[in-house]
């Protein structure tokens, strides 16, 4: 590479952090919720970008929450037992067996894989699930369904206890039934309900899709929680983007100031989305 061409980039990426400044005071001090999918987890190069990204947030005074999926994984898992799974409305059936296949991927091998990344890239991070400390507490979600539940109760102080130690969290969507058995809980769902608990100031679902769509394809970077609903009502949100935006709409209802439904496939995904002013993906809020 040619001199000029050096100082040419160096030039434009000084640039690129000083407008950053006002974004960096913005979110000093903030909880942003990151609900990292299965489907985003696609490399252990993607993982580790993620990984750096989440530090780099850390570093310049966010405080990061990482719920994550691991759908692929646990039918990865369940094929190799040859336990058969059944899906009702997006959600997975969860018996006895399926349950323990179910833990064993999310609280072992996917959320050990994430905590390893972000502590590689310098950061202090610690996994634990829903269960650990009864941070999550569940009702059962449908009888059809088995053990899969839904957060009633989020007791948040080991969250507050890890940010004043400057401690990363990764939490397995898992929570503890009424009669402390283990309950499976949909990621995006978990996510919402932490981001709510915690009144974060974003809640991020990173997905494998650029964000909502309109009847062109193209898509919408700003929206009021109005328009989702209309979106829905005619059609236009439909199939498995109606139960991430119900999950953003229940998130605001909580107290979370805005979701986020971006592409976690592309890179610095959530950096891009708070430290720039154009964004990534779509923003959904209470009001203009």
């Amino acid at each position: 590479m040619r001199k000029q061409d050096m100082n040419r980039d160096w030039i434009a990426t000084a640039s690129t952090l000083s407008a950053a400044l006002p974004y960096l005071q913005r979110y000093n001090d903030a909880i942003v919720v990151i609900k990292l999918g299965g489907n985003a987890m696609s490399s252990e190069e993607a993982m580790e970008d993620f990984a750096r990204d989440v530090v780099l947030m850390q570093q310049v005074g966010v405080n990061p929450v990482i719920v994550h999926g691991g759908g692929p994984m646990i039918n990865e898992m369940l094929e190799k037992l040859e336990i058969k799974s059944e899906f009702v409305n997006g959600k997975r059936v969860t018996d006895k067996a399926t349950v323990e296949v179910v833990e064993m991927v999310l609280s072992g091998r996917v959320n050990k894989w994430i905590v390893g990344a972000i502590n590689r890239q310098g950061g202090r991070a610690v996994g634990l699930s829903g269960k650990d400390a009864n941070l999550i507490i569940c009702d059962q979600d449908a009888p059809e369904l088995g053990l899969v539940g839904t957060p009633a109760e989020i007791d948040t102080g080991v969250l507050t206890t890890l940010f004043d130690a400057n401690t990363i969290p990764v939490i397995a969507p898992l929570g503890a039934g009424r009669n402390g058995e283990t309950m499976n809980i949909n990621g995006d769902t978990a996510a919402g309900a932490i981001a709510a608990a915690l009144t974060a100031d974003r809640l991020l679902l990173l997905t494998d899709v650029p964000g909502v769509m309109d009847e062109t394809k193209t898509v919408l970077t700003d929206l009021t929680v109005e328009q989702v609903i209309e979106m829905t009502a005619s059609g236009v949100i439909a199939g498995g983007m109606i139960p991430k935006t119900q999950t953003c709409l229940d998130a605001l209802e909580g107290g979370v100031r805005a979701a986020v439904i971006l592409d976690g496939r592309a890179p610095n995904a959530c950096l891009l989305e708070l430290f720039t002013e154009h964004g990534a993906g779509s923003i959904i809020r209470a009001a203009k």
